[in-house]
């Protein structure tokens, strides 16, 4: 049995961060995952004057209800998406001043518009320097009353998260009407952390009441990552492998866990205990049809591995994925069809059939999902390459080292 350390998750040290910006006193936060995105977040609130301490194993954050100390600010979100989402809005609720917000290329070209429209409507004077709904964008701060919205989250549920963290920063609180909701275990994560900081959103099904009064600082512990333990768990299934990965048990936060649900349904042995879950090979992948539209972020590791099972692996329900880092749908045909093997596609589908696959360049468009869910594929594939190898820095900077490691013990190697 393999035993992975896998580092913190990046959509819980993105929240925490806001949260402890947001709250009353100091949080610490204890095995923050250290990455591009999360080192871009933990510098855009720097230079919005919040105070963080940085250490090797642990983030102190000094918190400012009223918001930023920062009256006037530039800030840069890197290829962040929950940096370029939530640092607006916690600063829409501050009582004055303008913060300008820019990202690279590939963030600029990330929709923004269900959110931006959001704040809009709560009274935000929320500007765009270029194409609407995008990056870059102005915000002059002038605190928020609060009151009803109608949101379309069924593009990301990021958008959904900014405003409800932003709830109890307003005067009055916030009554959300979601009509499309798309990765919805991301928001039980919001709504769980929120209550770790002090407030209790009250939901009725898609309707989300969001109290105002703000939030209390605490000592965090974030939990691995579950979206970078699954290419670990995919390799175990496709090379005859056990792996365990501590901290992700029964109770864990993040629904990309139920990966393993799916590779379960491919045949592997799966065990999910109080404090680790491990995977191990049965020596076989069936070919399944499933619906990944709650735990998308996945999807590119199973089409890695979908070429190896038996039988043709179809994966529905993940239009989002194409407004991602990249359109990981596509990139994910297009490389396995690189690879020599028969692939379809439709708006939000992806069918992959068994093959033979022949090593090739994989083309990443800078997408760090794709360089690593390919990674599992050249277990059994031997010569892949990548044409940015480096792009794994947003998540996961070890990446290769560590996937390395685990990879010198397979038979033959």
């Amino acid at each position: 049995m393999t035993v992975i350390d896998i580092p913190g998750s990046k959509s819980v040290t993105a929240r925490a961060l806001f949260l402890a910006a947001a709250a009353e006193g100091t949080t610490t936060l204890l095995r923050p995952l250290r990455s591009d995105d999360t080192e871009g977040f933990a510098e855009g609130l720097k230079n919005l004057g919040y105070a963080v301490g940085q250490e090797a194993d642990s983030w102190r954050v000094q918190g400012r209800p009223a918001g930023p100390a920062a009256g006037d600010a530039d800030v840069y979100c890197r290829d962040g998406a929950t940096t370029a989402r939530f640092l607006p809005t916690l600063v829409a609720a501050a009582a004055s001043g303008t913060y300008r917000f820019d990202a690279s290329a590939q963030m600029r070209r990330r929709p923004l518009a269900p959110l931006t429209r959001a704040l809009t409507a709560l009274g935000v004077d929320l500007r765009h320097g270029g194409a609407e709904g995008h990056h870059p964008l102005t915000v002059r701060a002038a605190g928020i009353e609060g009151g009803d919205l109608t949101l379309d989250a069924g593009e990301s549920s990021q958008y959904l998260t900014a405003l409800l963290m932003l709830g109890p920063l307003t005067a009055k609180g916030l009554r959300i009407e979601v009509t499309e909701l798309v990765s919805a275990p991301y928001v039980e994560i919001t709504l769980a952390m929120m209550r770790d900081f002090g407030v209790e959103v009250l939901r009725e099904g898609n309707t989300f009441t969001v109290p105002p009064g703000g939030y209390r600082a605490t000592a965090y512990a974030v939990e691995p990552d579950a979206s970078t333990a699954s290419y670990f768990f995919a390799a175990a299934a496709l090379t005859g492998r056990e792996v365990t990965v501590p901290g992700l048990g029964a109770g864990a936060l993040q629904g990309d866990l139920r990966f393993v649900d799916v590779l379960r349904d491919m045949g592997a042995e799966v065990s999910v205990g109080a404090d680790a879950t491990t995977v191990r090979s049965t020596g076989r992948l069936r070919g399944i049809t499933v619906n990944m539209r709650d735990i998308s972020d996945t999807m590119p590791t199973l089409a890695a591995i979908a070429p190896y099972a038996d039988g043709p692996v179809r994966i529905e329900d993940v239009a989002n994925t194409r407004v991602k880092e990249c359109d990981r749908l596509e990139a994910c045909a297009e490389n396995l069809r690189a690879m020599g093997i028969t692939v379809s596609t439709g708006p939000d589908w992806i069918e992959i059939h068994p093959g033979t696959p022949k090593p090739t360049e994989i083309a990443t468009h800078g997408d760090h999902r794709i360089v690593m869910s390919f990674a599992v594929a050249g277990l059994r594939t031997p010569g892949l390459t990548y044409d940015d190898p480096g792009c794994v820095r947003k998540t996961f900077p070890r990446f290769h080292e560590v996937f390395a490691d685990f990879a010198h013990d397979l038979p033959g190697r």
